[in-house]
């Protein structure tokens, strides 16, 4: 991922393969743990920190299917934890990418 400053709601959507209505809601359920900031116009603006946000919710809710309530629960419990989860899972991804590379160019 492009390392900036700011994202947009549209380009939050898409990392996580997502609409924007749902980045959305997510950013209303979650404000002790995403903190948009705004623009002149209104529009939300994120953080990289809410962005990696976003992919650990992406991961509980769809990887292991928790319900918001129970990744509000997560989060309060074990948060470092599930972060360290995704950064792991997102080495693996990067690691089998590049495996895959290779493994064409062969």
């Amino acid at each position: 991922m492009e390392k900036k400053v700011y994202y947009t709601i549209g380009e939050v959507a898409k990392i996580l393969g997502e609409n924007t209505s749902l980045v959305r809601f997510w950013s209303d359920s979650f404000p002790k743990y995403i903190h948009p900031t705004r623009n002149a116009k209104g529009n939300r603006l994120f953080k990289a920190e809410d962005v990696d946000m976003f992919k650990l919710i992406h991961m509980l809710v769809r990887d292991e299917r928790l319900t918001l309530e129970g990744v509000h629960k997560r989060l309060k419990e074990d948060g470092k934890e599930s972060v360290n989860k995704l950064r792991i899972l997102e080495s693996l991804h990067s690691i089998k990418k590049r495996l895959q590379t290779i493994h064409d160019s062969l």
